[in-house]
């Protein structure tokens, strides 16, 4: 009887569409923002950095939105350990633009705090994941 009770709280706190989904929304916004940046790039900086960037910072949300969609807790869990991973790759070439004076340290320092916000809102999500 416990357990059923528990269930059935974690089951209404569950989000029931992608648009509600508060941190998928976040990394969208902030994939945005890193393609409006890097769009920008002369064509050496677009194709070496500015591809594996974008692709790392839109994967994040890809991934969020893959395991939604996948209505099983298993599955749903895995893409959001992905979508952390793509997270911390989105870290890594932001990095290496700063380093590379492709991006300005106040740009730089905003997308590193997002991130760390993103981050984690991804980790209780899947501590709520681990409930099933």
């Amino acid at each position: 009887m416990l357990h059923e009770k528990r269930e059935e709280v974690i089951l209404c706190y569950m989000i029931k569409r992608l648009d509600d989904f508060e941190v998928y929304k976040m990394s969208m916004e902030l994939s945005d923002e890193i393609w409006d940046l890097v769009v920008k790039w002369n064509y050496f900086n677009k194709d070496t950095i500015g591809k594996q960037l974008v692709r790392s910072a839109d994967s994040i949300s890809a991934n969020l939105s893959e395991g939604f969609g996948r209505y099983h807790y298993r599955e749903t869990k895995n893409f959001s350990y992905y979508s952390r991973g793509s997270l911390f790759e989105t870290k890594t070439w932001l990095t290496k633009a700063f380093n590379r004076s492709l991006i300005k340290e106040d740009k730089y320092n905003e997308f590193l705090a997002r991130l760390d916000v993103i981050c984690i809102k991804i980790n209780n999500y899947i501590k709520t994941l681990n409930t099933h």
